[in-house]
Parts: structure tokens; sequence; C-alpha cells
């Protein structure tokens, strides 16, 4: 969470007044209908999308699966950023949302799409990784990594242990894994499950970000949002032609593992951790909090205004 989430919270499960310190000397204060009211507000906002929907990247096209709802790019990294807390990341292109629960749900969650057009991903060391070593290995950098989120304004992160261990499809050539975190001091720990479709220029990266008591919901969608991702000809995996085309420095394991393998002669971290609002918490210097007060922040895309970001069949 960033600085700004900690100038104040807003508790908004509790049936009382809510108050928080905003930037002026005034006190907020709004009451339980009124947070709610503005909640609704926002989510209505929101621009869903259903149906079939060519992505930004990647040569490809996502069926948006049936109990999901899909945000574009703008609307996904606003929601990411500015009211979940997370790092700044343009390379989110969509953002899969459950139809039965909103952003903004005590048990909200989400799946974010991006694309790295890496190359052709190699899958012939797939059944060859030591899964518990690698465990061991992610837990060690992400610890070491803690003094850089911590400097640059975020929270630090324990990876606890896989939540579902990885799995490579050979056949469907998609890989899986899941990731169980502690974020700061949050008692509450975040469920981030990773999904790698390969294709010949490059990967899909679709991650669930998800409270751990959501891993029962989570694992019974992912074969659904595994095949809504379709490549178009001439970019499956199977079309890859040796000798002209890009092969990625990544392997399978690397993917898992979020590096370039040592035998490249250099490493590339993938540390990337997302995780959900906090639950029934939010900080009153975030985008969320300046919308339940009714003020618009000129930095942040505000909600009301996506309308204008043009034609979301575009996207």
């Amino acid at each position: 969470m960033r600085n700004k989430h900690l100038v104040a919270l807003l508790l908004l499960a509790t049936p009382f007044l809510l108050q928080a310190q905003p930037d002026t000397d005034s006190i907020a204060v709004l009451d339980k209908d009124t947070v709610q009211w503005r909640i609704d507000s926002l989510e209505k906002a929101l621009h869903y999308q259903t149906g079939n929907i060519i992505l930004a990247a990647g040569n490809a096209e996502i069926k948006v699966p049936a109990g999901f709802r899909f945000l574009n790019p703008e609307q996904a990294q606003y929601v990411l950023s500015d009211l979940w807390g997370n790092p700044p990341d343009s390379s989110i292109i969509g953002l899969l949302v459950p139809t039965d629960r909103g952003v903004l749900s005590p048990d909200s969650w989400a799946f974010t799409i991006s694309y790295d057009e890496m190359g052709y991903v190699k899958d012939d060391d797939a059944a060859d990784i030591n899964y518990d070593q690698l465990l061991k290995d992610q837990q060690k950098e992400v610890r070491e990594a803690n003094a850089d989120r911590v400097a640059n304004g975020f929270e630090s992160v324990d990876f606890i242990n896989w939540a579902s261990a990885p799995y490579y499809d050979k056949e469907r050539k998609t890989l899986h894994w899941a990731k169980e975190l502690k974020f700061g001091d949050d008692s509450v720990h975040t469920l981030n499950y990773n999904i790698r479709v390969l294709g010949r220029r490059g990967i899909y990266l679709l991650n669930a970000i998800a409270g751990m008591k959501e891993m029962p919901v989570v694992k019974k969608e992912i074969n659904k949002v595994v095949n809504s991702i379709e490549f178009q000809n001439g970019s499956r995996y199977a079309d890859y032609e040796s000798g002209s085309d890009n092969v990625a420095a990544w392997t399978v394991g690397g993917l898992v593992a979020g590096k370039i393998l040592a035998k490249t002669g250099f490493f590339v971290l993938l540390l990337k951790f997302w995780k959900l609002i906090a639950l029934a918490v939010v900080g009153a210097g975030s985008g969320m909090w300046n919308w339940l007060r009714g003020k618009k922040k000129k930095s942040n895309a505000p909600a009301e205004d996506f309308s204008a970001a043009g034609d979301p069949s575009s996207v």
C-alpha cells in the first residue's frame, strides 16, 4: 500500500459513523448510507464489457467467460492502482471481474491480463523442475527485494507457501500455480493465482488477485479462464517456425521462478505481486477516498470520466 494510503483509514464494514483525517484541517464524516451510495455509484460508472474482445496486444481475443465482466486497460489500471493501492503497471491490458461482486465488495477478486512478447518459450524443462527448491529460492529472493519495495513506499511481502503447486499442461500449452502472500502487517493473506498461456511470439499472463478464503472459488474458474484466451491463426504455439522465430530466454521453469535462468548468463527478476484493497479498509489519500468524499483529483482518472476514454470496443 502506498504511503498516501496511510494518511487515514476509512472503515467500510461498520454500522457507526466513519471518520478520517484528510489533507485539510477539517474532519470528513461519512455515514454508512453515504459510503454505500458512493461505492454503488463508482461501480456503476465502470464500463464493463462481455462477449468477444480483441486484446490490445498479442494478436488474440478473449471470449469473456460466463460469470465474468471485462474492464479495458485504463479502467483496469485505475482499479488496481488508485483503488487497490498496487504499484502502477502499464502492461495491464484488461481485468476480468466476477459478475456476482464488484471491485469494492468485501470479498472482491479479479484476474489481471497482460501480454509479454518475449518470444517462443521452450517447454522441454517442465518435467524436470524441483518445485520444493524453487519455493525456497523464491522466498529468499522476495525477502531480499523487500528493502526496495519499502523504500519506494510499498508494503513488504512474505511468500508463505505454494497455494497450489505449479502445473504445466503440455497439451494446452498453459502453466499455472498459486502463491499465498502476506503484505505488511495484514492479518488476511492474499492469493495470487498465476496462469501463463504460451503462444508463438510470447505469453499471456493472467493473475487472480484474491483473499485466501476465495481459493476454492478461483480454482473452480481456472479452466474457464484458461480457455477464454485464443490466439489468432499464425500466433499459436503450434505455428512456431524453427530458425526464423525468436526463442525466449525464458523456459517454463523460468516463468515460475520469475527470472531468466542462470544458463543465459544473466538474471532478470519478475517479483510482481498484486494485492486487493485491505478488507473493509481504504486509505484517505486513495482515489476511492477522494471519490467517497465527492472530491476529484485531476491527476487521477476519476471513474465518472471513463466515458470520455473512447470506444471500449476498440480495446
